[in-house]
């Protein structure tokens, strides 16, 4: 999420969105306002001094155990409505990945499209 905003923030996100519904999800957890946070970023702050900004200025303070509960909870969510999985059925498609059939959640799908992206082999 913070690689999405600092590249909105240049111009060079591509097809990707800072503030889409699944950084909706961290956004919301932690009680952070989305272009609260792009202010910060835009300061050129690294990712450990942006996770002291989260904490610091969260609405919603959460305890470690929240935070492994939610995070374990988020990267084991598959696309639940139907548009979500036709649009992930699809960009899995379009990079190539339609032989895989182990991209069941978000995170999976992401994280193999990155890999693609970025010069893998699909």
């Amino acid at each position: 999420m913070l690689d999405k905003c600092r590249a909105e923030i240049k111009g060079t996100q591509g097809p990707y969105h800072y503030a889409c519904p699944i950084d909706q999800r961290f956004l919301q957890f932690t009680g952070v306002d989305a272009e609260a946070l792009k202010a910060e970023v835009s300061k050129g702050l690294g990712d450990g001094e942006l996770l002291a900004w989260i904490q610091k200025n969260g609405k919603t303070p959460r305890s470690d155990w929240e935070i492994h509960h939610w995070s374990a909870h988020q990267e084991a969510t598959a696309p639940g409505a139907f548009e979500s999985r036709e649009f992930v059925n699809e960009q899995i498609k379009s990079a190539g990945l339609d032989k895989r059939s182990d991209l069941a959640t978000w995170f999976d799908w992401l994280d193999a499209d990155d890999f693609v992206s970025y010069g893998g082999k699909a």
